[in-house]
């Protein structure tokens, strides 16, 4: 049986509420759940599906995602305990499979709603016009995002049929428009190649916030 791995002091708030929410999400997926009190684990056994840990300091979350090769949960000492929604960062021209299945695998088991955002600006050519952008320009570019999304999600949709999904295109720089979607959410999924964003995002909500590599 694989297990939940729960990494760090389990004497501090974060580290209680990490514990906390370890142990319900081994219930979710049938897992056993253990841990380990080092900082960083060294060498991660193959049946650790999850790993579970405090949430780190600004900057430290992509790296242990990629050692790892799993699926890296932080939860904050503060972590809020809202509806079982999954919101997913997807960047749509260049979606991460992994962090998209394990939020759609994640809203499947908690019966939930999975919002998935995708986050865009205006493209460089709108910079050099010297008047505001025309609305009719700006339409243009949010459809062809809302496209982009939409392809990205096509296959995972037809694959989770009984997953709600609740696509939002928002005209802000990533950390701004997940950490809008973190505050209705109780678990929200980043790709590891985001590493920037993920830092950036991880010092701002009070959900769990799961990195997924690959």
């Amino acid at each position: 049986m694989g297990r939940v791995l729960v990494v760090g002091d389990d004497d501090s708030a974060a580290g209680r509420a990490a514990v906390a929410w370890a142990e319900r999400e081994a219930r979710l997926r049938g897992l056993t759940l253990s841990s380990d009190d080092l900082a960083e684990p060294h060498g991660v056994g193959r049946d650790v599906e999850l790993l579970v840990r405090p949430s780190p300091a600004a900057g430290a979350g992509g790296a242990v995602a990629a050692v790892s090769g799993r699926p890296v949960v932080f939860v904050p000492a503060t972590s809020a305990w809202l509806p079982d929604r999954v919101a997913v960062g997807v960047d749509g021209r260049a979606p991460a499979e992994a962090a998209i299945g394990f939020a759609f695998e994640s809203a499947r088991l908690r019966g939930a709603g999975l919002h998935a955002v995708h986050a865009w600006t205006l493209p460089a050519e709108a910079a050099d016009r010297p008047f505001a952008v025309p609305e009719a320009d700006r339409a243009t570019w949010e459809d062809q995002e809302v496209q982009l999304l939409s392809d990205a999600l096509r296959p995972w949709r037809a694959r989770y049929p009984d997953v709600e999904v609740v696509p939002d295109v928002l005209a802000f720089p990533p950390p701004h428009a997940l950490t809008h979607a973190s505050k209705t959410a109780g678990l929200l999924i980043l790709g590891h190649h985001t590493g920037r964003t993920a830092s950036a995002v991880l010092g701002r909500v009070r959900c769990a916030v799961a990195v997924v590599a690959g």
